[in-house]
């Protein structure tokens, strides 16, 4: 007989800095594309379900996107009392739309992303992730420029949330993360609106991170910013939000608060958020508390 060939398995790699790598054994690969903007993976791995990759980074995994997604829509949702227009900008798996549109209030939401091509392919691959939410009668899709968007609109909305790539050298966020791109957001709320951004990865140990950066120029435009994380296993590490608003401080609503709207709105059976998770999401520790400070 023969010597068995031995199968190599199949590793996707993500080359999250100079210094760490994290390997995700591949079980299939489903789809790989060049759109106009980014290259695109869909593929099926063992411990995480689909990811969805965009130029090499992980944008999203089956088994941990509720996570994610319900971490940026409902502290900010929450926080308004009455959310009847929001502006999304990015989100193009359909998640984050889920989200906003299960709040009854929603009459209109505008959905501003830039590449076509990657919608339609969340459209029919990752149906678990927006479970029809595409279709709507309360969406409106303009694909193209969002920092085009929010200098040309004379709309204004109650609640913004920025779901858009990380700012990676030449992907489609780059030109998203900056003064300029924030000040247009602020003449695009009302006057008691919120806005929700992600702001990339946190460590504790590091004094200058984007994420603090990010933070640091919300500061200096906003009345009032609130800065929380949470870990999201298939991006291997912590992973920060924003909220900035003029009236509104989601980090102190108060517990009865919190719970009458989550009844009212129907909102007691999401997988991660509730009003304890709120809580905790807004209690920072000590070494993070005094990075903010000085930023």
């Amino acid at each position: 007989m023969g010597r068995r060939k031995k199968v190599t398995p199949d590793w996707f790699v993500d080359r999250e800095s100079d210094y760490r790598r994290i390997y995700h054994r591949v079980k299939n690969r489903i789809f790989s594309a060049r759109t106009r903007f980014q290259n695109v993976d869909l593929i099926d791995t063992d411990h995480l379900g689909r990811m969805v990759i965009l130029d090499e980074k992980i944008q999203s995994a089956e088994a941990d996107e509720f996570v994610y997604h319900e971490a940026l829509v409902h502290p900010a949702m929450m926080s308004h009392p009455c959310p009847e227009r929001v502006l999304l900008l990015g989100g193009g798996e359909g998640a984050t739309l889920r989200e906003v549109l299960r709040h009854p209030s929603v009459l209109k939401v505008v959905m501003v992303d830039v590449d076509e091509e990657f919608v339609r392919f969340c459209r029919r691959y990752l149906t678990s992730w927006h479970q029809g939410s595409f279709d709507s009668s309360k969406v409106e899709f303009v694909f193209g420029d969002a920092l085009r968007y929010v200098r040309e609109t004379k709309r204004t909305f109650d609640v913004i949330i920025g779901d858009i790539s990380d700012p990676v050298e030449e992907g489609p966020g780059r030109r998203l993360y900056t003064r300029e791109f924030y000040v247009r957001i602020w003449n695009r709320l009302k006057r008691d609106g919120i806005f929700a951004t992600h702001a990339t990865e946190i460590f504790y140990t590091a004094d200058k991170t984007l994420s603090t950066k990010i933070f640091s120029i919300l500061k200096k435009i906003f009345p009032n910013v609130s800065f929380y994380y949470e870990y999201i296993p298939s991006f291997g590490c912590l992973w920060s939000y924003i909220v900035c608003s003029s009236r509104h401080d989601p980090g102190k609503m108060g517990n009865r608060v919190l719970e009458k709207r989550l009844q009212e709105r129907g909102l007691g059976r999401l997988s991660y958020y509730d009003a304890e998770t709120h809580r905790r999401l807004f209690a920072l520790p000590k070494c993070v508390r005094r990075r903010l400070a000085r930023r």
